[in-house]
């Protein structure tokens, strides 16, 4: 059985592999419970990236205010 990297599975699930290659996974993956388990963490990983990138884009004001006071207290040395 043909072993996939994790790029070419990536590229799979964006669909972006050519038709060979979209071939060759998805019969693996009728076969190969493993290959399987493996494409199924890497969807739930993009859906928890893409969560991520819905949520705020903006640093607390907190984390601003902390960075700012820190680089004024190194500027004073």
């Amino acid at each position: 059985m043909k072993s996939f990297t994790e790029e070419a599975l990536l590229l799979y699930l964006y669909q972006e592999t050519d038709k060979n290659l979209t071939k060759e996974i998805e019969a693996a993956l009728e076969e190969d419970i493993h290959l399987q388990e493996r494409l199924k963490v890497l969807q739930r990983s993009i859906k928890q990236l893409e969560r991520l990138k819905k949520q705020s884009k903006h640093p607390r004001e907190e984390s601003v205010n902390s960075i700012l006071a820190y680089a004024k207290k190194l500027a004073k040395k």
